[in-house]
């Protein structure tokens, strides 16, 4: 049965293997071969990225037609408004394409670690935090929906791709999870809990960002 890598990628680490001339890549994390990530992640976001070294499963994270719900954690600048939120949920038009509807709540700030380097913070402008699920994935898509309702982004975690979580998982480290058959044929891809036999890691790795 195929894999998948389950990383907690750091603020400033490039979503490639290949060596970068500024920020350290994937390589810095794991040397396992034959894997490669199943969808981006911006460099200056953190959070869950998936990997695998099989094609199928790639396509059936990756591949747009599938919609798989991804969480992030956004901490934004100012309060946002019911408006904006309710713009968030409809769909918001970025010029060249207008978003699905988002799931989007306030949240208490969660418990992270601390982002090296700081986020920059205004003394005179509060900043909060939502929860919010979209089924795309465009280029810094989601920093543009906050700050095309007057609320740019200041911190971007991704805790969750459909039933896979970060949960447990420090910046750097990774672990395996087997995917059995009935969830690459696209059972879970709705976000919703699988069956606990579907989910667990029958095999895991942790590892380190090694010091720079």
């Amino acid at each position: 049965m195929p894999e998948l890598i389950l990383l907690n990628k750091p603020y400033g680490v490039i979503c490639q293997f290949s060596a970068h001339e500024t920020h350290p890549s994937l390589s810095s994390l794991i040397d396992l071969p034959g894997v490669y990530p199943a969808g981006r992640l911006d460099t200056d976001s953190e959070g869950l990225l998936l990997l695998t070294a099989d094609g199928q499963l790639q396509a059936q994270i990756a591949d747009p037609k599938h919609k798989l719900p991804k969480t992030y954690w956004v901490q934004v600048e100012g309060e946002p408004t019911d408006e904006a939120l309710m713009q968030l949920r409809q769909g918001v038009d970025l010029g060249d394409f207008t978003t699905l509807p988002a799931e989007v709540r306030r949240m208490a700030p969660p418990e992270l670690w601390p982002r090296n380097p700081p986020i920059r913070v205004r003394k005179s402008v509060p900043d909060s935090w939502l929860e919010l699920v979209i089924r795309e994935g465009k280029n810094r898509q989601v920093r543009r929906m906050t700050a095309k309702v007057g609320f740019p982004t200041l911190r971007l975690v991704r805790t969750r791709i459909g039933p896979y979580e970060l949960t447990g998982l420090a910046p750097g480290e990774w672990r395996r999870v087997v995917v059995p058959p009935v969830a690459r044929s696209g059972a879970g891809q709705d976000g919703r809990r699988p069956r606990p036999n579907a989910r667990r890691p029958v095999q895991a790795g942790q590892r380190r960002i090694k010091p720079r």
